[in-house]
């Protein structure tokens, strides 16, 4: 028989570095989730990725047990690292912060099609372009 599920929690954490601090202990306390025990389980689920954002979506059971899924980087985590950005622009449209090749966009995308709602890379290479565009990074090429 299935675990009733109590919630479901979406964080997006440091690999390897998360901390039972805000805002995995805010986010999970009011469950009576053990915070610090699924903050070594993260870490170690995502030591080998340190450096990146990694987003874990937990499901909290009715007993307080947790299991949990983590997705890719966020897109724009990873433009801001292929542009070699600290951040978006502010105005898109006006002012440009940085440039990243197609080659570098079908890689992004590559990495993201199991988290994008696309049916083929050409859809998921269209979506990437589009975030890039929306943070002020051209796409050249």
């Amino acid at each position: 028989m299935a675990k009733k599920i109590l919630a479901v929690v979406k964080m997006q954490l440091p690999a390897g570095a998360a901390t039972a601090a805000p805002p995995v202990g805010t986010s999970l306390g009011p469950h009576g989730v053990n915070s610090v025990q699924f903050v070594k389980d993260y870490n170690e689920q995502t030591k080998a990725q340190a450096g990146s954002i990694i987003p874990a979506e937990v499901t909290i059971y009715a007993d307080r047990s947790y299991s949990f899924v983590t997705k890719t980087p966020p897109t724009s985590d990873l433009l801001r690292k292929a542009a070699g950005v600290e951040a978006g622009s502010s105005s898109p449209r006006e002012e440009k912060v940085g440039s990243v090749s197609t080659q570098q966009i079908d890689e992004i995308a590559a990495i993201k099609m199991p988290d994008l709602n696309a049916n083929d890379v050409e859809a998921a290479r269209k979506i990437v372009a589009g975030t890039a565009r929306s943070m002020g990074i051209e796409v050249e090429g």
